[in-house]
């Protein structure tokens, strides 16, 4: 019996079951394909981190005398769709079994589904064996329960995986150090360098270009500074360990101007591709607190450990249960377009200027940039979110569909209408303010509430509360601001309410 294992872009897992023993009867298939490229416009930076990664991971397992047929996106033979490619393995190796490793997209899922039924002989899906989890056991767990708390489901993964815990009781008797991670950044500790690969990428940016690939974004050929092998991905984790993790919690909802990147890990390309897995990241971050807990506090490592064992399984959870009707969902009825500034950066608003140019020249933003000033924005100007969705999977190195579909749909843009958040992640200029030096050196005044020179913010945070009041009627956590809604005095409303439908009709004027 002849096996054929497909192997897509994101599932590059060297530690994968299939590959821990050499068998001639088996053959891989990696691919390069314009299905893949062009589904969303992606930037450039993304398309080649992930085209790097997948030869490197093909010459290991070459390395390691596994059979590949590997398609490069100029191959003149490449088919660049996953069906014509299974099908033309199967028949130029007389193939009798087919396996893959269960996606983590949905259309590809569907998609794998519909080839198994068409190509004729016998086939199987595996796991990935990346996550912690299992795609349905987030809706078990809350099977019955009207709210999907992510801290009742963290806190069940920390005691099922043990992971920060003294016996059944979190270590330091406190399973959340959330308001111990919100600190403004000013300068207290020096943030130690980026770590950088400066890989030289002309030739596979030149092969981008030459097959007509569109994509947005800079990216620097001579200098290319993703990890794109484990070996880079092990490197850049220990020296998250050694050099960032000490002051990682407490600044992890900080920005800057000049640090873009803080003391954040920029693991997530490297786990998102598999290269990296969850277990091994949380395993080496603890284990190396537990080890230098004169210079590391609790605060610092479970700020890390929440993103990963908690929100990163837990909006996996999310996209596998309420799939496929959530990437449809628009349950605040916004539909305005996304403006120009989106791809070129430009707007007098300094922290909208300065995360959107950090996304478009870096491929990255960390989650607050993403959350409470691109997404905040997306939402107070009431743009559609499927464009909103479109961006963010294309602008951003680490989007995958489902890890960027709950976190803009939902926790973003409120759109799925309270499953994933309790509440809408809105707010005026003060919480940027609060948490950046964005406002510093601002065209705009964030403390002035009317004017040409009052931070845009400000109006339309109380528009939006204005406009979408009926849909919140019912929730608690809104209560508070509705009425401090209803206390404004009708002339300051309509004040707002009037700047901010110039703000939302022409946003590139702002």
């Amino acid at each position: 019996m002849k096996t054929l294992r497909l192997i897509l872009g994101d599932q590059l897992n060297l530690e994968h079951s299939w590959f821990q023993q050499k068998d001639d009867t088996v053959y891989y298939l990696m691919a390069e394909v314009r299905q893949e490229t062009d589904y969303v416009k992606h930037h450039i930076q993304k398309v080649t981190a992930f085209f790097l990664a997948m030869r490197n991971f093909a010459e290991k397992l070459q390395q390691n005398e596994h059979q590949v047929r590997y398609y490069k996106i100029s191959d003149l033979d490449n088919l660049h769709d996953f069906e014509k490619l299974i099908q033309n393995e199967i028949a130029r190796l007389n193939i009798t079994h087919f396996e893959y490793q269960l996606p983590d997209e949905y259309r590809l899922d569907e998609q794998l589904k519909r080839i198994c039924q068409t190509i004729g002989i016998s086939s199987i899906a595996c796991d990935t064996e990346h996550f912690y989890t299992e795609r349905t056991e987030l809706g078990r767990f809350f099977q019955g329960k009207k709210q999907l708390l992510m801290e009742s489901f963290y806190r069940m993964m920390r005691k099922k995986h043990h992971v920060l815990m003294a016996g059944e009781q979190p270590l330091g008797n406190q399973w959340n150090f959330d308001h111990d991670n919100r600190k403004k950044y000013k300068g207290e500790v020096p943030v130690p360098k980026a770590k950088a690969f400066s890989k030289t990428v002309t030739d596979v940016v030149a092969e981008i270009q030459k097959a007509g690939v569109i994509t947005f974004g800079t990216i620097d050929p001579n200098n290319f500074v993703w990890p794109t092998s484990r070996a880079e991905c092990l490197e850049q984790l220990q020296y998250f360990c050694h050099e960032l993790l000490p002051h990682f919690g407490t600044y992890e909802d900080a920005m800057h101007t000049t640090e873009p990147h803080l003391f954040h890990s920029r693991l997530s390309f490297a786990m998102n591709a598999k290269m990296l897995s969850p277990k091994e990241v949380i395993d080496s971050v603890v284990q190396h607190f537990y080890q230098n807990q004169d210079r590391i506090t609790l605060a610092q490592v479970e700020g890390f450990v929440r993103q990963i064992l908690g929100w990163r399984e837990y909006v996996r959870g999310i996209y596998w249960k309420e799939m496929p009707h959530y990437a449809q969902m628009n349950a605040l009825e916004n539909h305005e377009p996304l403006p120009d500034m989106y791809w070129t950066g430009k707007t007098k608003m300094n922290c909208m200027h300065q995360a959107l140019r950090q996304s478009l020249n870096d491929a990255y933003a960390h989650h607050i940039q993403r959350l409470m000033v691109i997404g905040n924005f997306s939402l107070l100007t009431q743009r559609h979110p499927d464009a909103v969705d479109a961006w963010y999977l294309g602008v951003y190195i680490d989007a995958i569909e489902w890890v960027e579909l709950p976190n803009t749909r939902g926790m973003s843009q409120y759109a799925d209408g309270g499953i994933l958040a309790t509440k809408p992640y809105v707010s005026s200029g003060s919480y940027i303010q609060k948490m950046s030096n964005y406002c510093d050196s601002c065209h705009y005044k964030v403390k002035d509430k009317f004017g040409d020179n009052a931070c845009p913010f400000n109006s339309l945070y109380w528009n939006f509360l204005d406009d979408k009041k009926a849909h919140f009627q019912n929730n608690q956590r809104m209560a508070m601001m509705l009425s401090l809604l209803q206390k404004m005095k009708p002339e300051e409303l309509f004040q707002h309410k009037q700047r901010a439908a110039q703000i939302i009709e022409n946003p590139d004027a702002f």
